[in-house]
């Protein structure tokens, strides 16, 4: 029997955040929306950090909410957290609060406070299912929201129809199949093929990535955050693949998450403008998260966790960083050195901490989780570690070259103050001490990592025994009268 929190956290959270997208978009006062969508995300930043404590009293790898609706009304359990998502849950509700206190009240026009809490909500319930269909459902209606954001900048909505059109038939009949198929005959085979080429598709994996530049070029830069930031399409893998997928399916997206991150680190180094320069710093770093998922080791899969935790922390606030400089002289060209550092030289610090954070940097809380992906990368395909060695330090050499483009060099003219503000300075310095109180205390957060990676494991390989022992059972031909 799966054990039962002390009260229902992940239902609360959705149930907050849903209401509170209605209650906003009746608001028509800018400042009143803004106060209003940050109280609400910070009322959930704190139900998600108490689901994750009253976890983590429990001592147990999953748990379920107390009083579950659904379990009342369908008798299933759909919400369940586990080892897995309970860090996860309190990540996406920080990244969402800090998005928020970091927006400026002028940009309400175009970043809807509503969209983002309804957005909220379900990227949530998604984090929180492990249901095939609830995943399914869940991440197909996230893509709506993108969408009508770009139909209402009119911008052309061809690109991302297209893919993500594709990204939902795909999830849809991987579904369908995997409903009548059984572990480990070919139907299943088939139907994790769709399931895998979904995931990859909504990770932007090459060369299925054009979706991913075109919405950072055509929402807002929060919007497009938000949109990726969380990596479902790593947490469709997980849930989705990796229980299902045999050693030579797991290498093979390993080899291609691979190329994805090289080739991505590699067009950081040529990109003219900010927003396609993180769009594949971004890239690179969560293909990295792909390659340590798909080891189905131990040690690479631990380090693929603790990846994924830090790339959503670092590149959080790198984001936001460049997002507050494009709130103040707008889209953000690398071809020019801007010389911004006397303007807000607090930014530039930043800037430099959260890049190099991403990227492994010793004291951080990315060092630990880069170096053991590496270890698991080695010990499994020595030239596969080379290869994540080579995109790291592309993409350092990225983000130095970003650092000097922005804030060195000529000297900017402003007629009014371009420094950043408290709020913006928050939501950034609270990022910043994660990533070093990480880097500097890292052991409670591997072992987690590690607590997760072996159920992972062990979750994968009971359903492999339980295959085999299947078939071995339908081989044997039983007598006529020894049939039922």
């Amino acid at each position: 029997m799966i054990p039962e929190l002390h009260l229902p956290w992940m239902e609360l959270s959705i149930l907050i955040t849903l209401l509170g997208a209605l209650w906003v978009r009746m608001i028509h006062d800018r400042d009143k929306a803004y106060r209003s969508c940050l109280l609400i995300c910070g009322l959930v930043f704190l139900t998600s950090v108490c689901e994750w404590i009253d976890f983590e009293s429990l001592h147990a790898f999953e748990a379920r909410d107390h009083l579950n609706i659904f379990k009342l009304l369908f008798n299933k359990n759909f919400f369940i957290v586990d080892e897995l998502s309970a860090p996860l849950l309190p990540l996406a509700a920080l990244l969402y609060l800090l998005t928020v206190l970091s927006t400026l009240k002028t940009k309400g026009h175009r970043f809807s406070f509503s969209s983002t809490l309804l957005s909220e909500s379900i990227l949530l319930a998604t984090l929180s299912s492990r249901e095939l269909w609830g995943i399914i459902l869940l991440l197909s209606v996230a893509t709506i929201l993108p969408y009508l954001e770009i139909k209402a900048h009119k911008r052309s909505t061809r690109v991302y129809v297209l893919h993500m059109g594709l990204f939902i038939a795909l999830l849809v009949v991987g579904g369908v199949l995997s409903s009548f198929s059984e572990a480990g005959d070919s139907i299943s085979l088939i139907a994790g093929a769709f399931l895998t080429t979904a995931a990859l598709l909504r990770s932007g994996i090459i060369p299925l990535h054009c979706w991913m530049t075109d919405l950072f070029e055509k929402t807002t830069f929060g919007t497009a955050l938000l949109f990726v930031a969380p990596m479902t399409g790593a947490y469709a893998v997980v849930r989705l693949v990796f229980p299902i997928a045999p050693d030579w399916a797991l290498q093979g997206i390993a080899l291609v998450s691979l190329t994805t991150a090289v080739y991505a680190a590699c067009m950081t180094l040529v990109q003219r403008e900010a927003r396609r320069f993180f769009c594949y710093l971004f890239l690179s770093h969560s293909s990295l998260v792909l390659v340590g998922l798909e080891m189905a080791t131990p040690l690479g899969l631990t380090g693929g966790l603790c990846v994924w935790i830090s790339v959503g922390i670092s590149l959080a606030g790198f984001a936001l960083t460049f997002r507050s400089i494009e709130a103040r002289i707008g889209r953000i060209s690398l071809v020019e050195y801007h010389g911004l550092y006397d303007h807000t030289p607090t930014l530039a610090a930043l800037f430099l901490v959260t890049g190099l954070a991403s990227i492994g940097f010793p004291g951080t809380v990315g060092f630990i989780g880069t170096e053991l992906l590496i270890e698991g990368a080695i010990e499994v395909y020595p030239l596969v570690g080379t290869a994540v060695v080579i995109a790291a330090a592309l993409n350092s050499i990225a983000i130095l070259q970003a650092y000097f483009r922005v804030f060195t060099g000529g000297r900017h003219t402003s007629s009014i103050s371009l420094r950043a503000r408290p709020s913006e300075h928050v939501a950034i310095l609270i990022l910043v001490a994660l990533i070093l109180g990480g880097g500097l205390y890292p052991q409670p957060g591997v072992t987690s990592r590690n607590h997760a990676a072996i159920e992972l494991i062990h979750l994968r390989e009971t359903i492999f025994r339980k295959s085999e022992i299947d078939s071995k059972i339908s081989e044997i031909d039983l007598p006529e009268s020894e049939q039922p």
